[in-house]
């Protein structure tokens, strides 16, 4: 799914250079978990934002779903983005004038899909994560958890093959956390390949694999438990 060869990334200073990725090589099958871990100014969220499309400025090889990603332009970059990835961040970014239905109905709108067949989606999206009854809510009426399942929900709407979660359960209480990475299990058992980045060693170890970074290196990669802690 994912292959990472050789990729850096670095900004300029007075008289040289700071590095925040360096030499990253990493291969992510079709279907796998993985955690990604480190200090901050490891390259986490660095290495996330290449892997979401979202930074172009970085050199290297990268692949994705078998498209070579470094030959793309922006606008290519772009429509793989909006066809292959689905995003979830620590702190929601929810469109606050919008309710419920509406920012799950947002992603379709860029797909130019019928707003009948959009409705069916959405109403299929409330009902699976059971927000039915939040539909009509705007997301400064919800708690923390709820908003965290909303952005989730957008997050796949638009089934994704690539789910980037930036700290997924950082800004939450322990049950409002377990309840959202018990759903990152049943999306991967459910086909997703998943890379969360997170701080919680414990969540961490539920992945198949743990990547963890230093200094925008890979210091070390090991296998996780692959199931929800007990």
């Amino acid at each position: 799914m994912i292959h990472l060869e050789n990729v850096e990334k670095s900004f300029p200073l007075a008289g040289g250079r700071t590095w925040v990725l360096r030499n990253i090589r990493l291969d992510i099958a079709p279907g796998e978990f993985v955690s990604v871990m480190g200090p901050s100014g490891a390259g986490k969220s660095s290495l996330l934002n290449v892997l979401g499309l979202m930074d172009h400025d970085w050199q290297g090889g990268y692949a994705l779903d078998g498209v070579a990603v470094d030959a793309l332009n922006p606008k290519q970059r772009q429509a793989l983005q909006r066809e292959k990835i689905g995003f979830i961040f620590q702190h929601y970014h929810l469109i606050d004038d919008l309710k419920v239905w509406e920012n799950l109905d947002l992603p379709l709108q860029y797909r130019d899909i019928p707003a009948k067949e959009r409705a069916a989606q959405v109403a299929d999206l409330l009902d699976r994560f059971q927000i039915v009854g939040k539909k009509d809510l705007y997301p400064s009426q919800l708690s923390g958890g709820q908003q965290q399942l909303v952005a989730v929900a957008r997050a796949v709407i638009t089934k994704p093959k690539l789910l980037l979660a930036d700290e997924p359960t950082g800004a939450l209480h322990s049950s409002q956390a377990r309840m959202i990475m018990d759903l990152l299990h049943e999306l991967h058992r459910q086909g997703n390949t998943i890379v969360q980045v997170t701080h919680n060693e414990d969540y961490a170890k539920e992945a198949q694999r743990i990547v963890r970074l230093r200094d925008g290196w890979i210091e070390s990669e090991t296998a996780g438990d692959g199931k929800r802690a007990a």
